[in-house]
């Protein structure tokens, strides 16, 4: 397992008014008329963040699994650690983020396939989450899968798992809950780059073959953890 330390890049956006202008600049690059990889095949790669805000510390992971066979061996995995490179701010979240992950990323021994964040794509108040920052950023597909709804409305899905309802912003889709256990809480999902709602929604519940979380953010946090551990 390769971990790196991360300087916080000179040129990185060191305002909120700056790093708004960055998203509104960026978001014109995002690609929404690819489909992205299939379902079930190739690899994907989970990326997640911990921080200790007292010391002052960020940690990041990603981690490589085969997609058709969730459950066995990490295929490949790396963190990066270093400084918290901008203040919490709603909705530029990304940039607290996206210096660790890219160095997290570019540790990896072999290609991320398609990347999931545990976080927002166009799920945005920008329409510019970290999963499109990310994407535009590295030219991979992504997709964010969240916790929680963000400021955004939806129905509940039906009960079975797989179902899924429009996550609204307005009448603007922005995303869908996409139920990955039966009855259970669902998660939200948004295109990041370069994949479409549709197969973001297929991927999410093959991600997820025993949890509500898909096992790339379930390895990703586990692993981000423990390295923001080991570094403070």
């Amino acid at each position: 397992m390769t971990t790196v330390t991360v300087r916080i890049p000179a040129d990185w956006s060191a305002t909120g008014e700056r790093a708004s202008a960055v998203q509104d600049e960026l978001r014109a690059r995002v690609v929404l008329d690819e489909p992205g990889p299939p379902s079930g095949t190739g690899r994907v790669t989970g990326v997640d963040v911990a921080y200790d805000d007292e010391r002052d510390v960020v940690a990041a992971a990603a981690v490589v699994l085969d997609a058709a066979t969730l459950a066995l061996a990490v295929v490949a995995g790396a963190t990066a650690v270093g400084r918290i490179s901008f203040p919490y701010v709603p909705g530029l979240l990304a940039f607290r983020e996206i210096p660790t992950v890219l160095a997290a990323l570019e540790a990896l021994p072999c290609p991320p396939g398609l990347v999931v964040c545990d976080g927002y794509g166009l799920a945005h108040p920008r329409r510019f989450g970290l999963a499109s920052h990310l994407g535009v950023l590295t030219g991979l597909p992504t997709i964010g899968v969240a916790k929680n709804p963000f400021a955004f409305t939806y129905e509940d899905p039906d009960t079975p798992r797989g179902s899924t309802s429009p996550l609204l912003a307005g009448a603007e889709e922005v995303g869908r809950a996409v139920r990955t256990r039966d009855a259970v809480k669902p998660v939200f999902v948004s295109v990041g780059h370069r994949v479409s709602l549709g197969n973001a929604c297929a991927h999410t519940p093959a991600l997820a073959p025993a949890y509500r979380l898909p096992e790339t953010t379930r390895r990703a946090d586990a692993l981000c953890r423990k390295a923001l551990r080991a570094a403070a």
